[in-house]
């Protein structure tokens, strides 16, 4: 086998069983790590199964709704269902909780981790492909069908945690992307300027490279334990080129909360003014 051939072949691995085991094993792993789901597992096993379904099938439903399709789809593959299922329960309610402690053990997590991030890869392509036969050359529509294919689980959080009983619109992902959702945006624009021609590099090769350096990205944050996105420093500059974007709000905040001090000082002495007032006319009342 030549070096050329690499990105070929590994363009036709099948997902199935082994990188669609490591998706369910980190996706509910993550979701056993959030506040409140142990609890949740406890009072409700079937609140807590389906969001963990939405985590591991989240990317089908969001892109089946947007393209109108069945957001129940996923459902017909059963033998995926069954082996979604049979982590859930083994991450969950697992005797000593020996399942999650054996895959929490660093290496095993770095390759679950990096497993799963293949599997983001196939995702996109499968989404923009899909939204492609459905809306020919629109690109916008098979960026986002892309966008959600590889990164639903998150896109739909907030609505996985109404599931769970928890309401945080803070957490949106459109206020603020995690670096899963935005490397995912790239991805999804990348694969359709292939898809469309206008990017010359072959599907193959697009794929081999940028699943390459989602895995390495992923596997340096955990060993770094960084949450800083790799592309930060992008960010800021193409922020502050376009969109002025500075520290300006921090400025502002800090007005305000002098300006709140401020009149919290003006409440709290004619306050004591009109006490005073009053203790003046109690004693010419007395007198």
């Amino acid at each position: 086998m030549e070096l050329w051939q690499v990105p070929l072949l590994f363009s036709r691995l099948p997902m199935f069983p082994f990188f669609d085991l490591a998706h369910y094993v980190a996706s509910v792993m993550a979701l056993k790590e959030q506040r409140g789901a142990v609890e949740v597992s406890v009072r409700s096993p079937v609140a807590c199964w389906f969001s963990a379904m939405l985590y591991c099938f989240g990317g089908s439903v969001l892109s089946s709704l947007m393209l109108a399709e069945p957001p129940v789809a996923f459902l017909v593959r059963g033998t995926n269902i069954l082996l979604a299922s049979s982590v859930w329960y083994l991450v969950f309610y697992c005797p000593q909780d020996i399942f999650y402690r054996c895959f929490a053990f660093l290496p095993l997590r770095l390759l679950v981790a990096g497993m799963k991030e293949v599997t983001r890869t196939w995702k996109i392509t499968a989404g923009v492909a899909h939204a492609d036969s459905h809306f020919k050359d629109a690109w916008l529509v098979m960026v986002a069908v892309g966008w959600a294919r590889g990164a639903g689980g998150g896109l739909i959080s907030n609505f996985e945690q109404l599931v769970r009983g928890v309401w945080k619109p803070e957490t949106n992902e459109l206020l603020k992307m995690s670096y899963p959702v935005k490397v995912t945006l790239i991805g999804a624009i990348l694969f359709t300027l292939q898809h469309s021609q206008y990017f010359p590099i072959t599907r193959h090769n697009l794929m081999f490279l940028y699943t390459v350096f989602l895995v390495v990205s992923k596997v340096t944050m955990m060993l770094t334990r960084s949450a800083t996105s790799p592309f930060a420093p992008f960010e800021a500059a193409l922020g502050h080129m376009f969109f002025g974007l500075q520290k300006t709000p921090y400025k502002v905040k800090g007005e305000g909360a002098a300006s709140s001090n401020g009149s919290s000082v003006c409440d709290r002495s004619s306050s004591e003014q009109h006490h005073d007032g009053v203790k003046k006319r109690q004693a010419k009342k007395t007198e």
